[in-house]
């Protein structure tokens, strides 16, 4: 399983977010969307962004819960 956090510096909802992954014990990718204009094009309105395994699963405000279950899914299937 791989995990993709799309954020930015100096985003309080990123570090929402981060706090939220560390906290469900997961590890993860972090990628600055100003690296890559296509990245910085396609997240720039909607991060934080959280992927999983390519599939966009939440973003904006996250919530433990709906990343939480997304993951359960994912383990059991």
């Amino acid at each position: 399983m791989k995990i993709v956090l799309y954020s930015k510096e100096n985003c309080c909802l990123c570090d929402e977010a981060k706090d939220i992954l560390r906290e469900l014990q997961v590890e993860w990718e972090e990628v600055d969307i100003y690296k890559n204009e296509q990245w910085l094009e396609r997240y720039q309105l909607m991060i934080p962004v959280i992927e999983i395994d390519g599939e966009i699963v939440a973003y904006g405000r996250i919530h433990k819960d709906v990343i939480r279950k997304r993951l359960q899914q994912i383990r059991s299937s």
